[in-house]
């Protein structure tokens, strides 16, 4: 029987999408066993899956407010560059086409505003929480 050592090893592994082979001649463990494994650890290998994409989006600045932020920066740049440009001798449709393009992208980014409250006692039907939009 393996000790706990070489079970977390092998969640690791699994969870960095490493093979079966691999994992076996890594850690001297039969094949069978590892898969019997992945039953077992399911859960265990699919969070630390999560939670290294989750740290892999945060370091490549892909989550949601990320890319919102990214968006907002390019859209005042592009403002600007059209502020200060002369359109009566500067071809412009391939920035304005660039600035209606980033505007649906920040636009498809937008989400809807839902704030939240625990119900007070004198709530007749009393819903775990209650949600308004402003």
């Amino acid at each position: 029987m393996k000790d706990n050592k070489t079970r977390q090893q092998f969640i690791e592994m699994r969870a960095k999408g490493i093979s079966f082979d691999r994992i076996a001649k890594e850690l001297k463990t039969a094949k069978s066993t590892l898969i019997e494994w992945s039953k077992t650890y399911l859960i265990e290998i699919e969070n630390l899956k999560a939670i290294e994409l989750e740290a892999l989006q945060q370091q490549f600045f892909v989550t949601k407010e990320a890319r919102i932020e990214l968006l907002g920066k390019q859209m005042e740049r592009i403002k600007e560059e059209l502020e200060n440009r002369d359109f009566s001798h500067v071809p412009t449709d391939k920035l304005l086409d660039c600035y209606s393009k980033a505007l649906n992208q920040l636009k498809q980014e937008e989400m809807e505003i839902i704030f939240k409250r625990k119900p007070e006692t004198r709530d007749i039907i009393a819903p775990t929480l209650v949600s308004w939009k402003p």
